[in-house]
């Protein structure tokens, strides 16, 4: 298996998601509901941050592969699966929201594979709707973890499940967005 700096960043983004889930089962006298908020928060944060990481590194290291230009987006649609399955579990995200995008995410990577072995990756490259789809869920997983206020008057749950449904919108957009850029290739 081939490593480099950005793909063992990668698995760390994968490794974290065990560690995250599992924050949530911790007995409630070893780990209370607001410490266990606040660490599955900090821990899916890191793991979206090293999403960026592991992205810098192959650039600037001049660093890419195959093998991480795969593993990517497969650690990326992991964690994200894992939180909003987590979230569903603690009843703070509608199952609805988390079967759109979920089923979004196996589509699509589904559909860049067909593509790819069309030769034509490239007509369905990630566009801007996707990059802010992907941003709308990381702020709507962050806040729906979290359930803590941190401003007076704002209420996190509330602008959490705002934000996933906006998420789950902009989901359906995209998905809308790479069939149709995908659609002239594949014609019988």
């Amino acid at each position: 298996m081939y490593f480099n700096a950005p793909t063992s960043v990668t698995w760390i983004r994968i490794l974290l998601i065990p560690l995250f889930v599992g924050v949530y089962y911790f007995p409630e006298n070893v780990l209370s509901w607001p410490a266990k908020n606040w660490t599955g928060m900090a821990l899916f944060s890191l793991a979206a941050i090293t999403d960026w990481i592991d992205g810098f590194l192959a650039r600037k290291l001049g660093q890419t592969s195959a093998f991480g230009a795969f593993l990517d987006p497969v650690a990326d649609k992991l964690m994200v699966a894992a939180a909003l399955i987590v979230l569903v579990n603690l009843d703070r995200v509608h199952p609805v929201a988390a079967i759109i995008i979920i089923g979004r995410e196996i589509t699509i990577s589904a559909l860049r594979e067909w593509m790819a072995q069309l030769g034509k990756a490239k007509s369905i490259a990630v566009a801007f709707i996707g990059k802010l789809k992907t941003t709308m869920q990381m702020i709507a997983i962050i806040v729906l973890l979290l359930y803590e206020p941190l401003v007076p008057g704002i209420s996190t749950p509330i602008v959490g499940t705002i934000c996933i449904w906006v998420a789950a919108v902009l989901t359906l957009w995209s998905m809308i967005y790479y069939w149709r850029k995908a659609a002239p290739h594949l014609k019988p």
